[in-house]
């Protein structure tokens, strides 16, 4: 739950109708409406379920524990006795299903089906999907109701999903597509942080790491030009904001202070301090 915000608003998307042909437990009714809230789709169709919607409290309790915050999407399920009633004011339905069926009907993926359902929503025509039962799956007479097969790119000695993984499947590529993919939220750079850092301030500090690295015997004397330069591209490719240049410089002479008892000064380095004293 730590991504559900009821203060936010979900954009207003015409989604296809999610099938569920004879589901068997109240819980994958609930994860299938917790997949079909993930992604934005809200018309949620039963097909005769096994124990009845819902045939006793704690039936309904199991879904809706299941369901994990998308009862809403429950509570408006419509029930339905069989199939060519659940899909009577549809314009296309696509059956699911991991087997080859030996139906003469077109076989397509989730994009190539989301992309359908999106051209005919905006055309004012209603999709859905047909999804089988638990153990079964689809049986032949409801795939051959169906005006295509939808199947997924999975490994083929092991490709059954369970009925909350298929409808994630394709309320995923539904979604993705109806939205252009926007993820739901970006990193934040306000204030100083939006700002590249002053070139002044970005030598400042490249000045300051090489003396302190210096002083420390960092660089062979054969390989400091290029090895300062190394480490200047390693800063220029983080791109660093003002901030960034402080907190760097700040952890920076923390460092260096802690190590000196507090000075704050660039130590000579080992190189001059060995001409010092053998002058």
């Amino acid at each position: 739950m730590a991504g559900t915000d009821a203060s936010k608003t979900a954009p207003a998307l015409d989604g296809p109708a999610v099938i569920l042909v004879e589901p068997q437990l109240a819980e994958n009714i609930g994860m299938a409406a917790r997949a079909m809230g993930n992604f934005g789709l809200t018309d949620l169709r039963l097909v005769a379920p096994r124990d009845g919607w819902p045939q006793k409290s704690a039936h309904k309790k199991g879904a809706h524990q299941a369901a994990s915050g998308a009862a809403h999407i429950l509570e408006a399920a419509r029930l339905y006795p069989d199939v060519p009633s659940a899909i009577a004011d549809l314009n296309v339905v696509y059956a699911t299903t991991a087997r080859e069926r030996g139906q003469l009907k077109r076989v397509v993926g989730p994009q190539e089906a989301a992309a359908d359902c999106i051209a005919r929503a905006g055309a004012g025509q209603k999709a859905g999907i047909l999804f089988g039962r638990e153990r079964t799956g689809l049986t032949n007479d409801d795939v051959s109701l169906a005006d295509a097969i939808l199947t997924f790119p999975v490994n083929p000695a092991f490709a059954s999903l369970n009925l909350a993984q298929a409808v994630l499947l394709v309320g995923y590529e539904w979604y993705s597509q109806a939205t252009g993919a926007v993820l739901p939220f970006a990193p934040v750079r306000e204030g100083l942080n939006a700002v590249p850092a002053r070139r002044e301030a970005v030598t400042s500090f490249f000045d300051y790491l090489e003396a302190e690295l210096d002083a420390a015997g960092f660089y062979p004397p054969d390989k400091k030009p290029i090895m300062a330069r190394n480490m200047r591209d390693i800063f220029h490719r983080l791109a660093m904001s003002e901030q960034d240049v402080r907190t760097l410089r700040g952890a920076l002479v923390a460092l260096v202070q802690g190590r000196r008892g507090g000075r704050n000064q660039p130590r000579p380095s080992r190189r001059k301090t060995a001409s010092a004293e053998e002058a």
